[in-house]
């Protein structure tokens, strides 16, 4: 079923929109497009608060959870849920935003690594650990974002956090590409499991391809109400 907006005030009380975000978009720029269409379906001069619940990064696709209105008040709940990524990551060397946005570097052998040490390096990440932030991530110093210092060569090392793991499966191995199936708690990020896991097993590694497929209870598959917004990505209003 696809539905036409007609009807701002309902988008004004609170609506949760379930986004399949594309490769190459960024989460601002998901939001920028849905602001403008649902406004641009009324004649009077209006306003709409809009937001989502967790950034994906530009070369990554899948779920984005878009709050408007009253309901973007559920933003901080829901950014606590538990989030769930399959993946695929590339051993054998790094890049300085831990994906594939750039150059591959600091090449090292993967003739060492079997599916065997893979899996039982997997356990290691298990239950809460530590994890530094990608140097290019939307962390802010000093007003701006890291990954504007990483762009002009500036290295900003973030500070450390504990986060949480509860799940962390090996799909597939076909070395050096390992897919992945990871289930996570708020502030993971996916690009520095990958980077931490490549130097447990004393190579490299960094996130070739990423999909979210679950927030909380949410996925992709949680509405069947599709909202004809663009023809770049699907959009669904959440029953």
């Amino acid at each position: 079923m696809i539905l036409n907006l007609s009807d701002l005030s309902g988008f004004k009380n609170g609506k949760i929109l379930l986004v399949d975000k594309p490769w190459g978009w960024t989460s601002f720029e998901i939001i920028k497009k849905i602001k403008s269409y649902i406004l641009s379906t009324t004649t009077k001069k209006e306003n709409l608060k809009i937001g989502h619940t967790g950034t994906l990064d530009p070369f990554a696709t899948g779920l984005l959870i878009v709050l408007t209105g009253k309901y973007t008040k559920k933003v901080n709940e829901i950014q606590n849920y538990k989030k769930v990524y399959t993946g695929i990551m590339k051993l054998g060397c790094e890049t300085l935003s831990f994906d594939s946005e750039t150059e591959e570097y600091n090449f090292s052998s993967v003739l060492h690594i079997t599916p065997q040490l893979i899996k039982k390096t997997s356990k290691k990440f298990l239950g809460e650990i530590n994890q530094s932030p990608p140097y290019f991530s939307a962390l802010k110093k000093k007003g701006k974002r890291l990954y504007e210092y990483a762009r002009k060569g500036i290295k900003i090392i973030p500070q450390s956090r504990r986060v949480k793991i509860y799940k962390f499966h090996i799909l597939k191995i076909g070395i050096p590409y390992i897919k992945f199936f990871i289930e996570c708690g708020k502030g993971t990020y996916i690009r520095s499991i990958a980077q931490d896991f490549g130097k447990a097993l004393r190579s490299g590694a960094y996130i070739l391809s990423l999909r979210r497929e679950r927030i909380g209870n949410f996925s992709m598959n949680s509405s069947s109400i599709e909202l004809n917004i663009s023809k770049e990505f699907s959009c669904y209003l959440l029953d």
